[in-house]
């Protein structure tokens, strides 16, 4: 126990500590705060509950990189307790007692405080080799990206360096404090490790522990004062905001699903991001949340294949430019530098591929891909600056309904001489058929289109198609930032459909999926959405189609990232395939860790930006790695990135869509 003078200055340092502390974490809040929207509390018990879970499971973690995330277990899990044990040493420095108990709830809490301290120290000392030492590569990024002064002199190391000695000094006293208890009292079978230390302090004297203990327990509950007013500055901030993140984030029907603007509201005057102010809060949280750990530019198919964009820079330099400006930001007033000036690069804005796979890895719920979706808002609808070629796509889809500006009335042309009702042929339908642009118009796609008329003829299903009236869902507009044109054609689609009564749709390309599935229930359109690969594999189970031969093909299938990621469909198309060819094998990336074709996010049309290579070349080249003869995709941008890959080569692996596969066996 303290001695009334210590315990009058503890509390003292106490006082000063919540001071600043407050300080520096209320402007956190009013930063954040300055972001646009409200928070949806919605179903709050159940999300309160899932953050709980995931963040004291650490479940997001685990999806990769194994080893580290076990040593960051160790780190965060003893952290976790160390509330507790912080809590139990004030009151044993205050009050002559053993906190707990000697019972079995006091033992326990001695055994896993001992058992973790022992933990913390050896992930904490894991890190720090891992960073300084070995110089791993996944801490470091391509010369080419954009970063802040700040983390080009060092931040980041000099911030991790400030956090892990703050780790192992807190935690290391607090354990040798116990083990100077532990030679003055006697063994403790409740603290093995603390024990075990124990007895190199055998020859010191009562005084001498005694001392020894009380300094323990200063160096440790002190570095606890002194680092909280840092703590909001620094990366180990993620250890509350990551629980906070999981907290609030947003339900959303899928993965990529993003908020409509409001274009009848008149008092909008800013569309899209143009500065940090101008991203949802949720988007400003983000940064804070962030561990630092580079995963999602590890799966980042625009970084890995060496383009200018990093998900991990974007949200680091966010972070640092906050740290740059926090009392301005909290006190309301407004920054003019954007998010060109200061977090990436253009020609970094324009490579995303909206794939997601940032998003799905992040271990704190972290969700770069939409800020660059905001920001790319910004620079179409407010500053008209976006690559020419897009123009193309966005004139053809205002004008004729589809990116290839081709007319409007051949889209029923791949269709001639198949017998494919229309909904005015049929308007008794079961299901309709959302052809989609490119089976309507993309000669290598169509072969798709008739494949699929094909099996839902021969399967007897009671389906039509809108013909002539179905026009671009909008998906490629509106991850490419013309979020009005996206809003003008989901609202003709919507009158459309619901004037037909549309509930079951089916669709031929993963993009219309998502988008009718997804999307449009913000603008009326509420339906049954489901992909053509689940409607063949349903089909086949029950009977209504019967393949007739065995494929002697090797297929590997290439998830696609809208079928995959974004709407969590796996199992039916590999289903689909085993009746219907002789042998499946699965790619190093795929299901939900799939990569992509680098189609999305409207690069389909246009040029690629500047890199080591491009993306499709990347994914067909891991497909060329299993041995398989053939590539099934489920998506027609899949199906002309990896043509086009396979083109490349003399004798390249054919790439078919499912549809074409399980047609031929018919």
């Amino acid at each position: 126990m303290l001695t009334l003078i210590e315990k009058i200055i503890f509390a003292v340092f106490v006082l000063a500590t919540i001071y600043n502390g407050y300080w520096a974490f209320y402007k956190v809040y009013l930063v954040i705060r300055r972001g646009q929207g409200d928070y949806d509390d919605a179903n709050i018990k159940r999300r309160a509950w899932e953050a709980l879970v995931n963040w004291v499971t650490l479940r997001p973690i685990w999806k990769t990189r194994p080893v580290s995330s076990l040593f960051h277990a160790f780190v965060a899990w003893g952290f976790m307790f160390y509330f507790l044990v912080n809590f139990g040493d004030v009151l044993q420095g205050y009050f002559p007692i053993k906190f707990l108990g000697t019972g079995w709830l006091g033992n326990t809490y001695r055994f896993l405080a001992d058992l973790l301290s022992v933990a913390a120290l050896v992930g904490m000392t894991y890190f720090l080799v891992r960073r300084f030492l070995a110089h791993d590569p996944h801490l470091s990024y391509h010369e080419n990206i954009k970063l802040h002064e700040k983390v080009l002199k060092g931040g980041v190391k000099r911030d991790s360096l400030i956090v892990g000695l703050f780790i192992l000094f807190h935690v290391g006293f607090r354990f040798l404090g116990e083990s100077f208890t532990i030679a003055h009292e006697g063994w403790d079978a409740y603290q093995p490790f603390a024990s075990a230390v124990s007895t190199l302090w055998s020859g010191m004297s009562e005084s001498t522990l005694i001392f020894w203990q009380h300094a323990s327990w200063w160096i440790a509950l002190g570095l606890i004062l002194a680092f909280i007013p840092y703590f909001p500055h620094s990366k180990h901030f993620h250890l509350m905001m990551a629980g906070v993140n999981f907290l609030v984030k947003p339900d959303r029907p899928a993965l990529g699903a993003m908020e409509p603007i409001d274009f009848d509201d008149e008092s909008i005057e800013q569309f899209g991001a143009a500065k940090l102010t101008d991203l949802t809060w949720k988007g400003i949280l983000d940064p804070y949340a962030c561990i630092m750990c580079n995963r999602c530019q590890d799966v980042c198919p625009a970084y890995i294949t060496g383009k200018e964009l990093s998900p991990s820079a974007l949200e680091i330099n966010k972070r640092y430019f906050i740290n740059d400006h926090v009392d301005l930001l909290a006190s309301g007033g407004d920054v003019e530098e954007t998010f060109l000036d200061f977090a990436l690069t253009e020609s970094a804005l324009w490579a995303c591929t909206t794939c997601g796979a940032c998003v799905e890895v992040c271990p704190v719920g972290n969700e770069p891909m939409f800020d660059i979706l905001h920001i790319r808002r910004n620079q179409v609808l407010m500053e008209s600056d976006f690559p020419g070629e897009l123009q193309t796509a966005f004139t053809g889809m205002e004008r004729t309904g589809n990116p290839w500006k081709l007319s409007a009335s051949d889209r029923m042309a791949w269709a001639e001489g198949l017998q494919v009702p229309t909904v005015d042929e049929n308007p008794d339908f079961e299901i309709l058929w959302w052809v989609g642009c490119a089976p309507s118009y993309d000669s290598r796609a169509q072969s798709t289109a008739k494949a699929l008329a094909k099996i839902l003829n021969e399967a007897g299903v009671n389906y039509a198609v809108l013909g002539n009236r179905e026009t671009c869902t909008g998906d490629s507009a509106r991850r490419a930032g013309n979020e009005y044109l996206f809003f003008e054609l989901a609202t003709q689609n919507v009158e459309t459909l619901n004037e037909v009564h549309a509930k079951k749709i089916v669709t031929t390309c993963p993009h219309c999926l998502h988008t009718l599935g997804a999307e449009y229930g913000a603008f009326g359109g509420h339906y049954d959405v489901i992909h053509h690969t689940q409607l063949i594999d349903q089909l086949i189970k029950e009977g209504k189609i019967r393949p007739q031969t065995e494929l002697q093909e090797t297929v590997t299938f290439h998830d696609p990232c809208y079928l995959g990621r974004h709407n969590g469909v796996y199992d039916e198309p590999r289903e689909a395939l085993s009746f219907v060819v002789a042998e499946t094998v699965e790619m190093e990336h795929s299901r939900n860790q799939s990569f992509c074709c680098g189609a999305g996010g409207a690069q389909m049309w246009k040029e690629e930006e500047h890199g080591t290579q491009a993306v499709n070349i990347k994914r067909y080249e891991e497909a060329v790695e299993t041995g398989a003869s053939c590539i099934a995709v489920g998506c027609p941008f899949c199906l002309t990135m990896l043509t086009d890959a396979s083109k490349q080569e003399e004798n390249g692996v054919v790439v078919k869509d499912i549809a074409e596969l399980v047609a031929e066996t018919l």
